[in-house]
């Protein structure tokens, strides 16, 4: 078959075409010879994979640090709330500490007045009999600590009618486990009734005693 082109123009400019091309191509083959460019493209190709690789672990590590944060907040949650039960069980033991030494206080002066009357009618001979039985006020002197409390002191005031029963007295209060610092005043004729008595005035300090000398009996008993 015979083919017979009615446009030699355009078949001109399809050959030009085509050179363009091939001379396009093999330009840039020649520019991708050039060492300076083959650099160029290398740095730029390690930069990227340097760029993809640092955002890779920098992904993983904050991925890591977000799970170690969520652990950390939530220990944190956990020892915090410990620390509140902890300060609430303390004040808790404070509170109970106070009642306990409010409730000792109360208890260690609950047998202190019994003990002394007790000591003071053993005592006590025949033909001799109390008239007064008072505590002392202790006087606070400046800077003394008020936290601290003074011995108790009583004063012990009394009539006889024989001398011999008030050395008596004196005698056996002496030897009281309860009883020290006894002072004595001087005994004085006073009448009563009509007739003459002795009166005598006893002054002294309130102790406890060793618990060899201290008995406890059930509580039943003592309700007894």
């Amino acid at each position: 078959m015979i083919r017979i082109n009615l446009l030699p123009g355009q078949q001109k400019r399809k050959a030009g075409s085509k050179l363009q091309l091939s001379a396009g191509f093999k330009e840039l083959v020649n520019q991708v010879r050039n060492p300076l460019l083959l650099g160029v493209i290398g740095a730029w190709a390690v930069g990227l994979l340097v760029v993809g690789g640092l955002f890779t672990i920098q992904t993983t590590q904050l991925a890591g640090l977000r799970d170690e944060q969520a652990r950390v907040e939530s220990e944190h949650r956990r020892y915090r709330n410990l620390i509140q039960q902890k300060r609430r069980a303390e004040r808790l033991r404070d509170s109970l500490v106070a009642e306990l030494d409010a409730i000792r206080e109360i208890d260690s002066d609950r047998y202190v007045w019994p003990h002394v009357m007790e000591e003071v009618t053993k005592a006590l001979p025949d033909y001799t009999w109390l008239t007064s039985l008072e505590a002392i006020t202790p006087r606070l002197e400046e800077g003394t600590d008020s936290v601290v409390k003074p011995p108790v002191r009583f004063t012990v005031e009394g009539r006889t009618s024989d001398l011999s029963a008030y050395t008596r007295f004196v005698s056996q209060l002496t030897s009281s486990p309860w009883i020290r610092n006894a002072e004595f005043g001087a005994v004085q004729s006073v009448i009563e009734q009509d007739r003459p008595v002795n009166s005598f005035t006893v002054t002294a300090t309130y102790r406890i005693a060793d618990s060899a000398f201290i008995r406890t009996v059930p509580v039943q008993q003592s309700v007894r």
